[in-house]
């Protein structure tokens, strides 16, 4: 099946998957994970109407999208891998959101860069926090104190904002353990709504891959990360 026809599937199971849940399908953005992926079958995907593409290393990035953005208008960038100190100068002034921010030292490494990323507009870099709800996810914030200690060196600097969190699911078919670990970012997302009122717009859960990206609908996901269900394999 084609890029398209994969994509057409996608969308029925979101749609259906909406309906089960009383949400509206608008309010969730379906991202395309292009890791890996040619620059033929990344155009494919944005010619079925994909906007928003995630990337986990930033010299394929680079490779892939500097070009490629300026010839389609309106395409959205984003990091979801584990992001390297010694990158992040470079995947600021890069991408339109870093999804990953999972760790203190990165943090710090960002604030210091995105003084420096050039933006027409002024606007600050969007980033996620990762918070770990698997067990065997070896990245995101393990605890909430850690998580509101970074949350508030971010929540200084005027170049970055918050706009929620993000995380992985376990690598299981259990799809009890996959419910309880979207509903705890769930409730970890309230934790900062009620530690830090007002002062940030939490509104997006990025959680839900190509296995399980259903029922992370059904718990409340803003943000899909699928990329095997996307262009196969």
């Amino acid at each position: 099946m084609s890029v398209a026809d994969n994509i057409g599937k996608i969308e029925e199971r979101i749609a259906n998957a909406c309906i089960r849940s009383g949400r509206k399908r608008e309010d969730i953005t379906f991202m395309a994970v292009t890791k890996f992926q040619e620059l033929g079958a990344i155009k494919e995907a944005w010619n079925a109407g994909l906007r928003c593409f995630g990337e986990s290393r930033v010299q394929e990035a680079a490779a892939k999208f500097d070009g490629f953005r300026d010839e389609h208008p309106g395409t959205e960038l984003h990091f979801i891998g584990s992001l390297q100190r010694n990158k992040v100068k470079s995947a600021v002034s890069m991408f339109d959101c870093i999804q990953s921010v999972d760790r203190e030292s990165l943090a710090l490494e960002l604030i210091k860069h995105s003084e420096e990323r050039g933006s027409p507009s002024g606007s600050p870099l969007p980033i996620l926090l990762e918070f770990r709800t698997g067990e065997d996810s070896k990245s995101g914030f393990i605890g909430l104190d850690e998580l509101f200690r970074v949350t508030e060196l971010i929540l200084g600097c005027s170049s970055l904002e918050v706009r929620g969190l993000m995380t992985m699911a376990p690598f299981t078919d259990d799809e009890a353990a996959l419910r309880a670990a979207f509903r705890r970012l769930v409730k970890v997302r309230g934790e900062l709504e009620q530690r830090f009122p007002g002062k940030e717009n939490w509104a997006c859960l990025s959680m839900g891959m190509s296995g399980d990206f259903e029922i992370a609908v059904e718990e409340g996901s803003t943000l899909l990360r699928i990329g095997g269900a996307v262009f196969g394999g």
